[in-house]
């Protein structure tokens, strides 16, 4: 679980949140086009860098990149860079891909094997950054046969490799010049695809106007900007005001635009998973007992109710229920009696005070989330509310990932994840013993031998049943010892302005409102006059 899939809207004062954003756009139509062929977005955080060495755009989506593959509105793959899906070959363990004619990058210089290459080596290089390298742990070796063919060989075979390909290319002559951790094409980068970055001013907005040379049809839409405007009210505000064509609203705001005829409200399913970490290494939340009367002490169909109003489901882990790798019979009933029932049993007895003890430990702790996430705030309101009602006392505490990311080893944190390309795409890095304490890795630092077996099993077999019984494995697992407590699955919901006409969604990672929401193919837009 990266830093940047789990960062949500940060701390801003209303009264600095409006100074602030009155800058981070102008008015629908921008400063570079008429109203017909610009759009103006607000979205809830940004990028820490711009380059896909880093990180950026892995999922696809990035705008000004492409990856060799990407994805349609069904998330199904398709060519991109890539004149045509990969032939796969030795079992499993080699993919080679050929490459489109004519592409070039936004400089004018051409697109060519060597870029593939090189990106995919820096990327593992261990002088780089990128805290997500890890996901390519399958590949061994990758090689241009000529200018128009890439090969990539596998240490095994990887199922989802297909799917790592969505990766965007960096042009090895501009990015290959510099510092690949400090450079300015971490800033100002250099891409083939249908935008071209124009400015970004941190914290306020990422503008992008159409690039005349993409191999693709030419955008409609030729002038685009993200206003980063993390408090939810503020930018629920501004898109009222007329100053945004759009944005991604949680259901309570969206909800306040149901009877405005000028704009559509779009819902995006998702994996997008609420979850609160219990971290090993704080001695009330690595108990197993308080982890599993939590479990059961939460009431989620609750939650789903009063603060979803409905858009989203249940989470019982890291796979929603009506995924194809979900596991039948690790749904847990809300029994508030059970959970008293296994913490009188565990030694945690009631306190004068309600708060029950053991040892002379109280079994207290506090639960952070991010400032202005209005969402993070509800579930962790509502979770602390349960777990006092089963004689568990959670402190709730807002603050800026700055002030969260050092506490996070032994307190816990209202988080979120989720990605729907793979159940390996999520799971490894959420619970894989020896990810804990890596970044935003394994937050709750869990350590269990028999979910790091499955996890490693699952990785390395290419055979959907034995992927799907290591995978039920970890899902039962988390019932005996959960060291996270899943909250719910969120729908992700966004409202357009209705010039924009009839737009698609796709089933959206935790990631969203800057590569995903309806503007995940701004490009192929037919705005209205």
């Amino acid at each position: 679980m990266r830093a940047r899939s789990i960062r949500g809207a940060g701390i801003v004062a209303a009264a600095t949140a409006v100074a602030v954003t009155a800058t981070a756009c102008s008015a629908p139509g921008g400063e570079d086009g008429s109203v017909g062929d610009s759009a103006v977005v607000g979205i809830a955080y940004e990028p820490e860098s711009l380059s896909p060495l880093l990180g950026f755009g892995k999922d696809g989506n990035s705008k000004i990149f492409d990856g060799l593959l990407t994805h349609d509105a069904e998330m199904n793959l398709r060519p991109a860079l890539a004149a045509e899906l990969p032939k796969v070959s030795d079992g499993g363990l080699t993919y080679t891909y050929r490459l489109r004619d004519g592409v070039k990058f936004s400089d004018g210089k051409p697109f060519t094997a060597k870029d593939v290459v090189f990106t995919y080596r820096t990327i593992l290089d261990p002088k780089t950054n990128n805290a997500s390298k890890g996901e390519l742990d399958a590949l061994k070796t990758v090689e241009a046969e000529g200018e128009d063919t890439v090969v990539f060989r596998l240490k095994y075979p990887y199922a989802p490799f297909a799917e790592r390909t969505v990766l965007p290319i960096a042009p090895e002559h501009v990015a290959g010049r510099q510092d690949v951790n400090n450079g300015p094409f971490t800033t100002k980068p250099v891409g083939t695809g249908p935008y071209q970055l124009v400015t970004w001013s941190k914290g306020e907005k990422i503008s992008f106007k159409a690039n005349p040379g993409y191999w693709g049809d030419a955008p409609k839409v030729k002038n685009f900007t993200m206003a980063v405007i993390k408090d939810d009210d503020v930018r629920a505000t501004r898109l009222r005001s007329g100053d945004l064509d759009g944005a991604i609203l949680p259901p309570n705001l969206a909800e306040t635009f149901a009877k405005d005829g000028d704009r559509k409200t779009h819902a995006a399913k998702t994996f997008d998973y609420r979850v609160v970490t219990l971290p090993t290494g704080n001695e009330v939340t690595g108990d197993t007992a308080i982890r599993r009367a939590l479990d059961i002490a939460v009431d989620r169909g609750a939650m789903v109710e009063s603060i979803l109003n409905g858009a989203g489901k249940e989470a019982y882990g890291p796979v929603p229920t009506d995924s194809e790798w979900f596991t039948e019979g690790t749904e847990r009933t809300h029994d508030l009696d059970r959970a008293k029932k296994l913490l009188d049993a565990a030694g945690w007895k009631a306190g004068g005070d309600g708060v029950r003890k053991k040892d002379g430990v109280r079994a207290s702790f506090p639960l952070w989330y991010v400032s202005g996430d209005k969402l993070r705030q509800d579930h962790a309101l509502a979770y602390a509310s349960d777990a006092k009602k089963a004689g568990i006392e959670i402190k709730v505490q807002a603050g800026t990932w700055e002030v969260i990311e050092p506490r996070m080893p032994e307190d816990a944190v209202l988080a979120g994840g989720g990605s729907p390309a793979d159940p390996d795409f999520d799971q490894y890095t959420l619970l894989k013993s020896d990810l804990a304490g890596d970044g935003f890795n394994n937050m709750a630092w869990y350590d269990n031998p028999a979910v790091d077996k499955a996890l490693d099993d699952a990785r390395r077999s290419g055979d959907r049943a034995v992927r799907g019984a290591a995978y039920d494995t970890v899902q039962r697992e988390l019932v005996k010892n959960p060291g996270y407590t899943f909250l719910t699955h969120i729908d992700h919901l966004y409202v357009v302005d209705d010039r924009f006409g009839s737009l698609t969604t796709q089933i959206e990672p935790h990631d969203h409102g800057l590569a995903s929401g309806p503007w995940w193919n701004v490009e192929d837009w037919q705005p209205q006059q």
